[in-house]
C-alpha cells in the first residue's frame, strides 16, 4: 500500500532524454561533422549542385527538423540505412569521454529514463557506449522506431517493377525549384521526426507515458515548443535562458539536480521509491 501511495504522490514517472547535443556538449564537434557529412552524401550520392548544398542542408534542417526528412520531401530516393551509415559512420566518435558524473547521476534518478532522439538505432548505440551510459535507460526511441520499414505489397512490387513510379512521388528537381520559388509550398515528409509535434506524440504513445508526468530534456527550442505543446513539461539544455515552451533552463545536463531536486523527491520531500515497472515495448528499441 506504501508503494502505491508513493506513486500516486509521483510528480514525476518518467524522463525524456534527447541525445545529441544533450548528453554531450556541442563543442565535442560532432555536430559540425555530421553537417559536412551530410553535404558530401548530397554532393556525392544525390548530385546536388555544389554550389547550393550549404544552403540548402541548412534550410532544410530548419524546415523539417532534419536535412534528411527534407530531401525526403523534395522527392529524393535513397536508402534511409545508407544515408545513416554515411553521415553518421565517419563521425569522430573518439571525441566523446566517458562521463561517469552524469552516469551517476541517471543511475540515481528513480524515475523511467527513456532516449527519444530524431538519430539511428547505430549511432545512439554509439554515443551512449563512448559515453559509459549502457544501462542508464529502459530504451531509446529513434528513427527506426518512428520510420519502420513500410510493408511490401504485390502491387508496389509490381509497380515497381515495371519501373512505375508509387502515387505521389515526383521528380525531386521540381520540387526543389518549387520551394524556392514560393516560401508557402512545404511538401510534407514521409519522415516523422522533431520538431513535430505529431512525432513528440508518437513517441509518448510507444513510451506508454503521462506527458503531464514526463519531464523532455533537449537542446533544441523548437523541439522544446513541440514538447510543451504535446503536454509534456520542458528543459531546454545548454542554455541558461529559458526560451518558448520551457520550464527550466539547464546550461549543462550535470546541472540537473541543482535545477530540477523534485525528481529525487516526493511532493512531501520523502525519496520516491522506484515503483513503475518498465513496460515492455515492442518499438522502443533497447539502448
Amino acid at each position: 500500500m506504501d508503494a502505491v501511495e508513493g506513486s500516486n504522490r509521483a510528480k514525476y514517472e518518467c524522463l525524456l532524454f534527447d541525445m545529441d547535443d544533450t548528453l554531450y556538449p556541442m563543442s565535442s564537434g560532432l555536430n559540425l561533422a555530421c553537417r559536412k557529412n551530410i553535404e558530401d552524401y548530397m554532393l556525392q550520392h544525390l548530385n546536388i549542385e555544389e554550389s547550393e548544398v550549404p544552403r540548402m542542408c541548412l534550410e532544410l534542417y530548419r524546415e523539417y527538423g532534419t536535412t534528411m526528412a527534407g530531401l525526403k520531401a523534395l522527392g529524393y530516393e535513397f536508402d534511409d540505412d545508407e544515408f545513416h551509415a554515411y553521415v553518421h559512420g565517419r563521425l569522430p566518435y573518439e571525441s566523446l569521454k566517458p562521463d561517469p558524473v552524469l552516469r551517476n547521476l541517471l543511475l540515481s534518478m528513480p524515475q523511467r529514463k527513456i532516449i527519444f532522439t530524431n538519430a539511428d538505432r547505430e549511432h545512439a548505440a554509439q554515443v551512449l557506449n563512448r559515453l559509459g551510459l549502457e544501462g542508464c535507460f529502459e530504451g531509446v526511441i529513434c528513427f527506426e522506431t518512428l520510420n519502420p520499414p513500410p510493408e511490401p505489397t504485390e502491387y508496389n512490387e509490381e509497380l515497381e517493377g515495371n519501373g512505375v513510379c508509387k502515387e505521389g512521388a515526383s521528380e525531386p528537381e521540381d520540387n526543389a525549384a518549387d520551394m524556392a520559388e514560393s516560401n508557402s509550398f512545404r511538401p510534407r515528409s514521409p519522415i516523422l521526426c522533431k520538431p513535430s509535434v505529431e512525432a513528440i506524440e508518437a513517441a509518448i504513445r510507444i513510451a506508454n507515458v503521462d506527458p503531464k508526468k514526463t519531464i523532455f530534456f533537449d537542446d533544441s527550442a523548437r523541439n522544446i515548443t513541440s514538447g510543451k505543446a504535446a503536454g509534456l513539461h520542458t528543459v531546454i539544455v545548454g542554455s541558461s535562458v529559458l526560451v518558448p515552451g520551457a520550464d527550466h533552463a539547464l546550461g549543462s545536463i550535470h546541472n540537473i539536480k541543482e535545477a530540477l531536486p523534485e525528481i529525487w523527491e516526493g511532493e512531501e520531500g520523502e525519496q520516491l521509491e522506484q515503483v513503475i515497472q518498465s513496460t515492455a515495448v515492442e518499438t522502443v528499441v533497447l539502448a
